[in-house]
């Protein structure tokens, strides 16, 4: 059995990604390129920022030259949010995205996202995190309702693992093995549902009364 099974991990990680302004209305594509891409959105939302929640957003900034101009256009019309994973999302999404100044991306990475509908260094198009830390105080900026929770890495999913997933599911197929269901996919699912671990156990006690 330990031949059969790899060493657990688990690869999902969030990142921030805003389609700016200026191109909203290539909004469809851009979202059809980013599933192409084998990222899940996984929340996803329109709003309109104003100058003040821009300079909040982008205060890591603050003091650059180009600071005003950017909030202006950052404020200017409505923007898309979305929070998308896969593995190493902030990384591939960045990658996708290519150099922040859209002239130089189209020179050098001419297939980028900010290469097809950006126009300069300020009016990029899209807006992706920069770290892994960094995305989840941008996620928590523009879905403030959402809960974060840390998703386990390394050892801590490996322990995970081992302990709450691959004991339940090593006694789901051992039982499949030996049923040897017509539907083996929805009958592991129903036995995965009614074996959860978690699932609570309610209790009946019968009382003197009801047994006699």
């Amino acid at each position: 059995m330990q031949m059969l099974m790899p060493e657990p991990q688990i690869f999902v990680e969030r990142t921030l990604a805003l389609i700016k302004p200026d191109v909203i209305d290539k909004e469809e594509e851009i979202e059809d390129c980013i599933l192409r891409s084998g990222f899940l959105i996984l929340q996803k939302r329109k709003l309109q920022l104003s100058p003040e929640q821009c300079s909040n957003f982008y205060a890591d900034q603050y003091g650059k030259v180009f600071f005003p101009n950017l909030t202006a256009y950052m404020s200017s019309g409505p923007l898309v949010a979305m929070v998308l994973a896969r593995h190493c999302a902030v990384s591939y999404w960045k990658e996708l995205l290519g150099p922040s100044n859209s002239i130089r991306a189209k020179r050098t990475q001419p297939h980028s996202l900010r290469a097809i509908y950006g126009t300069d260094d300020l009016r990029n198009a899209l807006h992706g995190s920069l770290s892994i830390s960094t995305a989840e105080r941008e996620i928590r900026f523009m879905f403030p309702e959402v809960i974060l929770e840390p998703i386990p890495a390394g050892q801590r999913a490996r322990d995970y693992l081992n302990l709450y997933v691959k004991p339940t599911l090593l006694a789901g197929l051992t039982a499949l093995c030996k049923e040897k269901p017509a539907d083996p996919m929805t009958w592991l699912a129903d036995w995965l549902i009614e074996n959860n671990p978690n699932k609570p156990r309610l209790q009946h006690h019968i009382t003197e009364e009801e047994h006699q």
